[in-house]
């Protein structure tokens, strides 16, 4: 087996971005435009004869062109820039919830591949408060505590290379998102403690939240931090590692633990991360690669139609040339 590669450098690009360096919101945002909208509309009002799941349908490039130019920044940014981007905005005055969906499908497939989000095969994926316990083997999309920093699917392989939420409505209060840059994390570590970046290159266990076939482990290993030709790869959510390793009954060493403690300590810098309010209508989608993400605590509004609901969407990359692994 090769030797694990290890990036023993600082990264000085866009993606080593802090609160302070990051390029600004408004260069975040990419705005559907009018033409945009009519090719959404002629979409919609062709579904309507069609009684299939939306989830059953793939759209041809070409029949979009104006929101593709829309969209046009936007890989270059999750790929090599600040890893995320903002997509303004689906309007509930001229779009039912179920429409708002649609549209979201569409312009996911813009940007990529739809890819299955648990064992049964579901491609829109609700996150919204079931009121289940994330230490009764819950994932942290289905509850209102804090997930930490984190990328998606962790615990599987291969990874989606983008992740896509849209806000359908936002909480009472809190469920901030808040991105952080692997490449700057790597940075700080690298330049403060070195001796913890080798430890993180090596694999740990991580549970896989009960998404797993018969006849395969109830964890999955592997390295936290991964460095190839595509650049830096991150893997991970602590709570999740913290379970791999007790149901593993591999308790961590002291250096796997001093390690651990000096990235949660990197990610609670207030400097180095930036934090947003998904507002209803707005789609974000993120690189899974290498920017983490976290989404604060919130509190719902009593009523079940008022409460905090985004509908996920994992993409794989059109090229194939990130999704090697």
């Amino acid at each position: 087996m090769a030797s694990t590669q290890i990036l023993s450098e600082v990264i000085g690009d866009q993606r080593a971005w802090t609160a302070q360096s990051i390029d600004g919101g408004e260069s975040w945002r990419y705005t559907l435009t009018a033409d945009c909208f009519a090719e959404l509309d002629a979409f919609l009002a062709q579904r309507q004869s069609q009684s299939q799941p939306i989830t059953e349908t793939r759209i041809q490039r070409a029949d979009f062109p104006a929101c593709a130019a829309v969209l046009e920044g936007a890989l270059p940014a999750l790929e090599r820039g600040r890893g995320f981007a903002i997509v303004e905005r689906l309007s509930f005055e001229r779009y039912t919830r179920d429409e708002a969906q649609m549209a979201y499908w569409v312009i996911g497939q813009l940007l990529g591949v739809p890819f299955a989000q648990d064992v049964k095969g579901t491609l829109l994926y609700d996150v919204k408060d079931t009121g289940q316990d994330v230490s009764k083997g819950a994932r942290f999309s289905v509850s209102n505590v804090e997930s930490s920093f984190h990328m998606d699917h962790c615990f599987g392989d291969p990874i989606p290379d983008i992740l896509g939420l849209l806000s359908l409505q936002g909480a009472k209060s809190g469920g901030r998102s808040q991105f952080l840059s692997a490449y700057t994390l790597h940075n700080e570590l690298l330049t403060k403690c070195p001796d913890a970046l080798p430890i993180l290159y090596e694999p740990f266990y991580f549970d896989r939240r009960g998404q797993f076939k018969e006849g395969e482990k109830p964890v999955f290993e592997a390295p936290i931090f991964r460095w190839d030709a595509q650049g830096l790869h991150i893997r991970y959510l602590y709570y999740y590692i913290q379970v791999g390793q007790e149901r593993m009954d591999v308790p961590f060493s002291p250096t796997q633990a001093q390690a651990l403690a000096a990235v949660e300590d990197t990610l609670a810098r207030q400097d180095l991360h930036v934090e947003m309010l998904l507002e209803p209508g707005q789609m974000l989608f993120t690189s899974n690669h290498w920017l983490l993400h976290n989404r604060t605590s919130f509190e719902d509004h009593p009523e079940p139609e008022k409460r905090r609901h985004l509908v996920r969407l994992w993409l794989s990359y059109r090229n194939g040339a990130a999704a090697h692994h």
